[in-house]
Order: C-alpha cells, then structure tokens, then sequence
C-alpha cells in the first residue's frame, strides 16, 4: 500500500535520521511497487527479490540525498529501484559459448500445455482491456504493467491524483467482472 507523497517525504526524512521504524513503514509502504518495477526490468523473480533487498540498504544508506520539492518520493525511489535493476542486467554474465553442455540442460520454461494456457489467459486479459476506455487501459497498463506511480499517471492524462485513483479502481473492477465472466 502505497502512502501520499507526503508521508513518504516524511518517512525519507526520518529514515535520513537512521529512523528504522520509518525504514520499516517506508518499506511497507513502498517495496510492492518497486519489486513489480525490479520484477518488470528483470524478468526473474528470485533476482528482483535479491534486487529488492539492496535497494533498501541504498536507500537506507542514501535516504538524507532526497531532497523535498525535487521529485516526488515515490519517483524517487522508484529511480533508485530502476537503476539498481538496471546495473544487475548489465552484469549479467554473457550466455556460455559450450552450446554441446546446454544441449544437456532442461529446458525450463512452459511445456506446450502451460505456453497454450497462459497465451489463452492473456488474450483474456487484452481483450478486457480492450474492453475500456483507452485512456483507462493505458492507465492500468502504466500502473501494473510498466510501474508508474498514481502521480506520474495523473501528469500523464492531465486529470487530478484522485481521478486516478478512481480510474485505476474502477477499472480494475471492470477487469475483475470481465475475467470471472
């Protein structure tokens, strides 16, 4: 659950003071959003968790950098979690040339069976989207799909913070009604 801009301005500032009951409901409030943003940049679920954790230690070490009025914290921590993404892509070590060791490797990703389903599921899933008002679909794609904050999303479409919510919460409602039908 995400907190307002100011309570997590507050948090970061807390936090700058070694805080770590701060720490502790700044990450509550925050770390759902940037692992969905390590997890979309990765493509690895146990390496956006280990991601996850040493961008906290980044912003515990880091938390007095955030200065109030320049970005809003969210944005800003979600730069931090971005880039750290980022950085551990780049390491990736480059895929072995011994092609006859990985002929011996299982292949780990779906069997037909589970490849057919899970196209099925998201062909569902664009066509309820497709089923909204485009710039409701956008909205929802942005927030879940890309990790864009409530804000970045309301500057985006020029309507008020609220709207977005509304817009974010009814939509989802919608998908919810279209998926169970």
């Amino acid at each position: 659950m995400q907190g307002s801009a100011g309570e997590l301005a507050d948090l970061l500032a807390r936090t700058a003071m070694r805080d770590r009951a701060a720490f502790k409901l700044l990450y509550t409030r925050t770390s759902a959003k940037l692992f969905g943003v390590a997890l979309r940049i990765l493509k690895d679920r146990s390496e956006a968790e280990e991601a996850l954790q040493e961008v906290y230690v980044k912003i515990w070490q880091r938390a007095d950098r955030y200065q109030a009025g320049g970005f809003s914290p969210i944005s800003w921590l979600v730069a931090i979690a971005r880039n750290h993404a980022l950085d551990v892509l780049r390491a990736r070590k480059p895929v072995a040339d011994d092609l006859d060791a990985a002929l011996d490797l299982a292949d780990a990703g779906p069997n037909p069976e589970q490849a057919t389903v899970r196209s099925g599921e998201r062909a569902r899933i664009e066509a309820c989207l497709d089923q909204l008002d485009t710039d409701r679909a956008d909205a929802v794609r942005g927030a879940y799909l890309d990790g864009y904050s409530y804000e970045e999303l309301a500057s985006r479409h020029s309507v008020p913070l609220n709207t977005m919510r509304t817009w974010l919460r009814r939509s989802l409602l919608k998908l919810r009604e279209c998926l169970s039908a």
